[in-house]
């Protein structure tokens, strides 16, 4: 073998591995989490279209229960009969279909319950992968909050660099430009508006919420990077009284 030819081959070698040490498990997270979204985004919709294509069937399963999870599961397991008595209705404005008719109907609403049992598996598989990475910033955040957080900043590293007021914003970048461009209000939060400690706070307190929960994330997340000793459960709690 030539001096050029055994080059090459060391070149080709060092290429693999440097590939395979770039794998880290913040890529795991951030395919994770865009995949769990695009789902909801598929349930949401077909969703949607079978309430609409249901109605013509039995319009009062519409209006009676919005929880799409509960409409499809509803759909899926109980007749028309069986829907009445838990309606307490006797009659319907809907149209009587033959059975053909109503299949199709069941063959949405089985792909839309195969779709959020996809979900399921990702999320503890999401769940399992923060447990081992980042443990302080799944108790603290939980496990899709915390991957938002993560895919926001690209990586756990960025993550552990920012600022707790710079965690506080990840999320609601767009209305940050808005008001940088405009003038208009400010935004207090964005992906932690979906914690429930945020969400459970009163009006006037969650933007105070929103900033108590940033900076026992900035803390969490420099002692995953920094792999320092386990303590969400003392971060967690010292939030819960606080916002009690």
């Amino acid at each position: 073998m030539s001096k050029l030819s055994k080059l090459r081959a060391k070149n080709l070698e060092l290429a693999r591995k440097a590939v395979k040490e770039s794998v880290s498990p913040d890529l795991f997270v951030i395919n994770v989490i865009n995949n769990i979204e695009e789902l909801q985004k598929a349930i949401n919709t077909l969703t949607k279209r079978l309430r609409e294509w249901y109605s013509i069937y039995l319009p009062e399963l519409d209006k009676e229960v919005s929880d799409n999870e509960a409409f499809v599961r509803l759909v899926l397991k109980k007749d028309k009969k069986a829907l009445f008595k838990d309606l307490k209705i006797n009659n319907t404005m809907g149209a009587d279909l033959a059975k053909k008719d109503v299949e199709p109907m069941l063959l949405i609403a089985k792909n839309i319950d195969n779709l959020t049992q996809q979900i399921r598996e990702l999320e503890k598989y999401l769940e399992t992968t923060m447990k081992e990475y980042c443990p302080n910033l799944l108790t603290i955040a939980g496990a899709l909050v915390g991957a938002k957080l993560l895919r926001g900043a690209g990586s756990l590293k960025k993550l552990a660099l920012m600022r707790s007021s710079t965690i506080q914003l990840l999320g609601a970048e767009k209305a940050l430009f808005r008001h940088i461009r405009t003038g208009a209000k400010p935004p207090k939060y964005g992906y932690l508006m979906q914690h429930q400690l945020v969400q459970k706070a009163k009006k006037t307190d969650k933007g105070k919420a929103a900033r108590a929960l940033a900076d026992k994330i900035f803390i969490a997340v420099r002692i995953d990077f920094f792999k320092g000793k386990y303590m969400g459960d003392k971060l967690l709690k010292e939030l819960e009284v606080r916002f009690k």
